[in-house]
């Protein structure tokens, strides 16, 4: 009997016109946020390389550009994309905890996608300190959920989560990085049922990347590594000063967005172009006083220092977290992804002198992994993510744990995480808790 079960499963599985229809919708649907992950990513250099250029010829006009810029920007996204503001995944967090198909269609449209790419790339534009990461994980959910409300899926919140792992893993080029982040962050826990739909998007995603772009990683190959054993105290130096650091960029943002509004008596919730403009105005500020170094997504500053090619100040750490703070609660679309890996080359760079016996590249990859860790709150995930964008396995045990102690440093001092804190303006009272099954 079992076996006539099993031989009956199999013809329907393979000859059901039904389950073709969906899985060619689904294989579809991953490819495309591969395709459009690696479109986005090209637009987004595109964008930075016409900033600097704007920059390089008249070094003050960000002072009257970035305002502006992020002024339209919040204009645009209150009146036409509302809940494409900021990094996008928390909509997407929201929009796996909902059981409110509205609520749900709201945060994850076609429509609203869309606008999250060229808005994000207007904030690259005008010299955002943002990044295209968070928001390519809302695009790559609402891709999925589009695909499996055509066929008639009826768990959306699985083809959410594939989405974005799909995102992740397209946009940095890091695979086993878009399933850790599917199960520790987007859904806090592993789920048994929608374990083959993330793997097959992700793999699907990747390979449309890989068509493109060929197999590379996205900080290049670092050979850096701790030899002598004194050089492993930069791992728990990394860890706490990362924790540290992430932490009060959780706190800062969190509290302005929650709270700044109400505090004011209502004057930035009356006049959010006014504040989104201030936050511009502040950030060109920045930007001027640093000679340009804190403005897009920092990647450049990250793989230099990483090479060794350039010198980062001892203070760009600081002042690149000070503008993607900015950035984060001007109400603006655009991630914190790649600006705080960027914070963490900064602070590596400037822990450096702590440890000597490490090499420099080395300590950077650990302020990286550290302050991440401490923003986001996942450390297998920041890890894993910078194991892999920089193709280094020798570094994986001082990795983790400066991952680990950034962790838990900035968990005693924070207790939600930056995307579970965010999560929560975009659901419905009433809602269980984002991340739960």
């Amino acid at each position: 009997m079992l076996r006539k079960f099993s031989l009956q499963r199999v013809r329907k599985l393979v000859a059901s016109r039904r389950a073709w229809s969906r899985r060619l919708v689904f294989w579809g649907a991953a490819l495309s946020v591969g395709l459009i992950a690696v479109v986005f990513a090209e637009l987004s250099d595109r964008a930075q390389a016409g900033f600097r250029h704007v920059v390089t010829a008249a070094p003050l006009l960000p002072l009257a550009l970035t305002p502006a810029g992020f002024a339209l920007s919040a204009w645009i996204t209150r009146r036409y994309f509302p809940g494409s503001q900021g990094s996008g995944i928390p909509q997407t967090m929201a929009a796996r905890a909902t059981s409110d198909e509205q609520t749900r269609r709201a945060l994850l449209s076609l429509r609203v996608a869309g606008g999250k790419i060229v808005l994000t790339l207007l904030g690259l534009l005008v010299g955002a300190s943002v990044g295209r990461e968070g928001p390519t994980v809302q695009v790559g959910a609402a891709i999925m959920l589009a695909a499996g409300t055509l066929v008639g899926m009826r768990r959306g919140d699985g083809m959410i989560l594939a989405g974005g792992a799909a995102g992740v893993a397209a946009a940095f080029n890091t695979p086993l990085a878009g399933i850790v982040f599917a199960i520790e962050e987007l859904a806090r826990g592993f789920e048994h049922r929608t374990s083959g739909v993330v793997l097959t998007a992700v793999i699907l995603a990747g390979l449309a990347s890989l068509a493109i772009l060929g197999n590379y990683s996205y900080f290049g190959n670092t050979e850096a590594s701790l030899v002598a054993w004194e050089s492993w105290l930069a791992a728990p130096i990394s860890g706490v000063a990362g924790g540290l650091l992430g932490a009060a960029f959780t706190v800062i943002v969190v509290t302005t967005v929650r709270r700044l509004p109400a505090a004011a008596g209502g004057l930035f919730k009356r006049h959010p172009y006014v504040f989104a403009a201030a936050c511009g105005l502040a950030m060109a500020g920045i930007g001027v006083v640093s000679g340009g170094l804190v403005y897009g997504t920092g990647y450049g500053e990250a793989r230099a220092a990483l090479e060794g090619s350039a010198a980062l100040p001892w203070w760009y750490g600081l002042a690149k977290l000070a503008a993607t703070t900015l950035a984060a609660v001007s109400g603006i679309p655009g991630g914190i992804f790649s600006p705080s890996l960027s914070v963490g080359a900064g602070l590596g760079a400037a822990l450096a002198w702590l440890t000597p016996a490490a090499p420099q590249g080395a300590v950077v990859l650990l302020g990286m992994v550290g302050y991440f860790a401490g923003v986001v709150q996942a450390p297998i995930t920041a890890f894993v993510i910078v194991m892999e964008m920089t193709n280094n396995q020798t570094m994986i045990l001082p990795l983790m744990t400066a991952s680990l102690i950034g962790y838990g440093v900035s968990r005693l001092l924070c207790r939600e995480p930056i995307y579970y804190a965010l999560s929560r303006q975009f659901l419905p009272t009433g809602t269980r808790e984002p991340g739960s099954a």
